[in-house]
């Protein structure tokens, strides 16, 4: 615990406010001429959120990691938590297993994978497969973990998640992460060679072996198939030791998400995941029969994400659309302190995650109103909240939950 936890703890008092983090994935957005100026955020339709802000909200900027920095979901969602994504570096490969509800044991090494098209040469044409559906997904996997059961000593345990997605563990003795992705991270490359992240250490160095003879025995398998005949694999590590959201913050915390990523992220820090619904509407459902059952809910909501990385503004605009369409479900049972954000920012002229600080709203009695009629990154950039680091944004909501004592005299 840092020294500023440690003055958080020691101000921390027990309020029984309820609290609600709403993270639209990838939600900031930048204005281009080809976008007639506008963000996503921008051309939506909100008059659920327009009320809202005009009912009186604080607005601002927030960091995901560092300046310059973009973040993939996991540390974009440690921050949002409270975690300093720097401190608390944790393998994609063990959020998405946890959150597939697959237990793992020490010394397991878990990796995220994407299913991929290769072209006759190797090289990556398409790092999602088109996004195959589910059930293609699952019978590929089948077929991989029918054939590829162990490498020597090694246990291969495959498992599938949502659309082009599944899961690796290795389970053995003497292995360690974190490693580097095979994923090149664009498209007219080769598959990348997963290589130990400190070159000393002999766990790694097992385990980039294991990966090139998984590799090496999974490819051939997937030859014949059109869209998903190669992988991807990103986030090789082992689980971290990492004290909880309760133990932090003495909150009693419920997650509400659909895609096992995020599920995985919120058991990680202890919170108790909330399964069945599928949709947004569904979820702030769920929220309002679980209201009195916990203090703290994070409620997660990809499809804004989606669109960004497709660079569909389209389909962004419409996201955000739907996503206001059932805001006024959750707003019937209003939680006393309501956070509503991105875990980092996806332009749709980038197609892919970047920098830019999200926009952020923070509504409570104690938020005030910064005057300002709709919530859009150009409306957050003068907002009283101002810029931020996103670990910082826990401690606002508490405090305006009034969970803090004076400091000094």
């Amino acid at each position: 615990m840092s020294k500023l936890d440690d003055v958080y703890a020691k101000l921390q008092v027990k309020t029984g406010a309820k609290m609600a983090l709403v993270v639209l994935d990838g939600l900031g957005d930048i204005a281009t001429t080809e976008q007639g100026e506008l963000t996503p955020l921008e051309a939506a339709k909100t008059p659920n959120l327009d009320a809202l802000v005009r009912r009186g909200c604080a607005q601002g900027r927030m960091i995901p990691v560092a300046p310059g920095i973009t973040p993939g979901s996991g540390p974009g969602h440690l921050g949002l938590f409270g975690y300093d994504p720097i401190e608390w570096e944790v393998g994609r490969g063990v959020i998405e297993t946890l959150g597939l509800g697959i237990e793992l044991k020490n010394g397991d090494v878990a990796a995220r994978a994407n299913f991929c098209t290769l072209d006759a040469k190797g090289l990556v044409t398409d790092r999602r497969a088109g996004r195959i559906a589910t059930e293609v997904c699952e019978r590929l996997c089948g077929i991989l973990s029918s054939k590829i059961k162990k490498i020597g000593s090694t246990q291969v345990l495959i498992y599938p998640g949502k659309e082009h997605r599944f899961v690796v563990v290795f389970r053995g003795a003497g292995l360690e992460g974190p490693l580097t992705d095979t994923d090149p991270n664009r498209e007219g490359l080769p598959i990348a060679t997963a290589k130990p992240v400190d070159p000393k250490s002999a766990g790694q160095k097992k385990v980039a072996k294991l990966i090139a003879d998984f590799y090496a025995a999974a490819l051939p398998l997937l030859k014949k198939e059109t869209l998903a005949n190669g992988f991807l694999m990103r986030g090789v590590a082992h689980q971290p030791d990492i004290p909880t959201f309760q133990q932090r913050y003495g909150l009693k915390a419920a997650a509400l998400a659909v895609y096992p990523m995020y599920k995985g992220l919120s058991q990680l820090v202890g919170m108790t995941k909330i399964e069945g619904p599928e949709t947004i509407a569904q979820q702030f459902e769920r929220y309002v029969a679980e209201y009195d059952n916990y203090d703290y809910f994070f409620i997660h909501y990809k499809y804004t994400d989606k669109a960004g990385e497709d660079g569909n503004f389209a389909a962004k605009v419409k996201a955000i659309e739907d996503f206001d369409a059932a805001l006024p479900i959750l707003l019937a049972r209003k939680p006393d302190v309501l956070a509503i954000t991105g875990d980092h920012s996806t332009p749709c002229a980038l197609k892919g995650h970047s920098w830019h600080p999200q926009p952020v709203l923070l509504h409570s009695a104690s938020s005030g109103s910064d005057k300002l009629h709709r919530f859009t990154e150009t409306g957050a950039n003068i907002g009283s909240l101002g810029i931020f680091e996103a670990k910082y944004l826990i401690r606002l909501m508490q405090a305006n939950a009034k969970m803090f004592d004076k400091y000094g005299a």
